[in-house]
């Protein structure tokens, strides 16, 4: 059976709004960031998608966002955690998630970029494998889906090198081995936000 997995950022969070590096560190969401999580909730809604199953990630800006979304019950896993920035976690400052960071945040402490590719491949392929609903929303971090979206990109998909925004969504079919990338939604621009 081919499966459908919504893999979901977070809606904007006081340090996205101030400009700080926020990794494991958590901040709550903004006026605008549960505005844009009602706009992911009302763009699944109005094309009829309901969710079989839903996952978060364990960091409350994410499940926060999850339960705007949808009220059904969900599963917390620490392997949809966001990239670990070290001891840059809550400084002014930008990643810039298009470019390789290679080892550059382990050595500050944190994690560098295969062990996120890893964890987020890693944590995927074993939810879905387990999972058994057709549709599936999984809401995690920017550099978390952007990494595990390495891995299961078109070669020429260059919607891709674009910034996910928050509540982007990354739209994946599954065939219980591998995942098909379908396309990005930005159920927030569509619904005329920012």
């Amino acid at each position: 059976m081919l499966q459908t997995v919504y893999l979901m950022r977070h809606g904007q969070t006081v340090f996205n709004q101030e400009g700080r590096i926020q990794g494991w560190v958590d901040s709550p969401l903004t006026a605008n960031g549960i505005a844009q999580a009602e706009a992911a909730r009302d763009w699944f809604h109005d094309n009829g998608i309901k969710f079989g199953a839903a996952y978060a990630s364990t960091v409350k800006r994410a499940q926060d966002t999850l339960k705007i979304v949808t009220d059904q019950p969900f599963t917390k896993l620490d392997g949809l955690r966001e990239w670990h920035f070290g001891d840059l976690e809550a400084t002014i400052g930008h990643v810039d998630l298009a470019k390789s960071y290679g080892d550059y945040f382990l050595k500050r402490g944190g994690e560098s970029q295969t062990q996120v590719q890893t964890r987020m491949g890693y944590t995927m392929l074993t939810l879905m494998q387990r999972e058994e609903a057709a549709s599936t929303l999984v809401v995690s971090h920017a550099g978390a889906i952007r990494n595990f979206m390495v891995l299961w990109r078109p070669e020429d998909e260059t919607e891709l090198a674009n910034h996910l925004p928050n509540c982007g969504i990354a739209e994946y079919a599954f065939d219980g081995t591998l995942f098909h990338f379908k396309r990005v939604i930005d159920p927030v621009k569509e619904k005329g936000l920012r």
